[in-house]
């Protein structure tokens, strides 16, 4: 897996002070996506292991709330591997840290698909995420004044409320932890 870029202080794709990863490889292509030079798989740099101490060194600081995981796609199958390790390790070394990650997919309709089709990697993955902003980003959509999304079609979900429920269970107004 390739990544276009790590932030190490990111306020903007989650509450508090995050480290974001966005990976490379998208096949969505949405119009007018804010990051579109990812969508090629190839484009950054390669994912290492030092890459990985990196980002976790990065979450290290008790001002850091936790870590988001962005784009191109997370979700793409050659992505998945790489951010499950680097997400059972973050939860190794950082129990209290939460994750958020943003897909173009649907997980209503898309997750649901995999599993039926046998995708044994998709619910291993799920249950290391907190939240997932979830939908394509839709340019007759896009509102600057909703907090963690760029369009309105797109939701952000309580993962583990939601695989407990068997339901999509939505936040509508995420809190601050103290």
């Amino acid at each position: 897996m390739n990544y276009a870029t790590i932030k190490k202080t990111d306020v903007a794709n989650g509450p508090g002070i995050r480290v974001s990863l966005f990976v490379s490889g998208c096949t969505h292509h949405c119009p007018e996506c804010f990051n579109a030079e990812a969508w090629d798989f190839s484009y950054g740099q390669p994912y290492t292991l030092k890459t990985q101490e990196e980002i976790l060194a990065a979450l290290a600081p008790g001002y850091i709330r936790g870590i988001s995981l962005l784009g191109g796609e997370p979700f793409e199958d050659g992505n998945r591997p790489v951010v499950r390790a680097l997400l059972e390790e973050v939860r190794k070394r950082y129990p209290d840290k939460d994750v958020w990650c943003y897909t173009g997919y649907t997980f209503d309709e898309d997750f649901p698909k995999w599993m039926e089709e046998g995708r044994e990697d998709v619910l291993p993955l799920l249950k290391l995420i907190d939240v997932l902003v979830d939908g394509e980003f839709v340019a007759a959509l896009k509102n600057l004044k909703i907090p963690f999304r760029g369009s309105e079609n797109q939701r952000i979900i309580d993962v583990p409320a939601s695989l407990a429920s068997g339901s999509t269970v939505l936040v509508e107004r995420y809190r601050l932890k103290s």
